[in-house]
């Protein structure tokens, strides 16, 4: 996972604000002993403090999956829509924590048969 800050940002004099970011990622997804590489590229916002100690991170955007069914579950396609929500949070110098949920389907857009699936992640970061 890369989470990079873009440059459209709007703090307040006492460091609060609202700025802007971009998630991608790449990985597997693993179900009904089938896996497939799935890649999500996912812009956002981010409420919180202008030095990241803390922030509420929404965001949408896309998924791209080798393969789209596992077992008898069919995601419909290759292209999937992605919705995430996370809170992270400073620990220690550059190691933060965080969580993450992240919503992957195709909102029907090959039909009404496919499915989608949620995730729940817990993140481990550092800074730099």
């Amino acid at each position: 996972m890369a989470s990079v800050g873009l440059p459209w940002e709007w703090y307040s004099e006492s460091g609060w604000g609202i700025g802007t970011r971009f998630l991608a990622t790449a990985g597997a997804v693993t179900a009904a002993g089938d896996t497939a590489f799935i890649s999500t590229f996912v812009p956002g916002v981010a409420l919180g403090s202008k030095d990241g100690r803390i922030s509420l991170e929404v965001g949408g955007g896309i998924a791209l999956l080798s393969d789209y069914k596992f077992g008898s579950q069919n995601m419909g396609g290759p292209f999937q829509f992605v919705w995430d929500i996370g809170l992270r949070s400073a620990v220690y110098r550059g190691i933060g924590v965080g969580y993450w949920f992240q919503h992957i389907s195709d909102a029907f857009i090959y039909g009404g048969d496919s499915r989608g699936y949620d995730l729940h992640m817990i993140e481990l970061s550092y800074r730099y």
